[in-house]
């Protein structure tokens, strides 16, 4: 009878190893299917985050090129006006110029 008692442990013994390789197998899963759902949120945030740096960086690409447009037609303006201020200031000396030029070229001295 003492062997059969020896039986039915060793034989409890391989169901309880049995149950333990299954709940280990069953935890080892669950940690498989937790990190593969976690590398997938992971991939979807990090989508996410270079969406919206891309946004962020086109935006700031189209203000500086908007700024330098601004800065171009300022410019222009400017030119602009300093040149008929100058073609103004011309208009004036003009004539006190040719009087000196022609007061020089037409007096010979002697």
């Amino acid at each position: 009878m003492d062997s059969f008692k020896g039986q039915g442990g060793i034989q409890m013994l391989l169901t309880a190893e049995q149950e333990a390789q299954h709940i280990v197998s069953s935890a080892r899963n669950l940690k498989m299917a937790r990190l593969k759902q976690a590398k997938e949120e992971a991939e979807k945030d990090v989508a996410l985050f270079r969406s919206q740096m891309e946004t962020e960086y086109q935006n700031k690409i189209s203000e500086s090129s908007g700024s330098s447009d601004n800065t171009v037609k300022r410019l222009e303006e400017e030119t602009d006006k300093r040149i008929k201020a100058l073609t103004k200031s011309t208009s004036m000396v003009s004539k006190e110029i040719i009087e000196m030029l022609m007061k020089h070229v037409t007096s010979v001295k002697i």
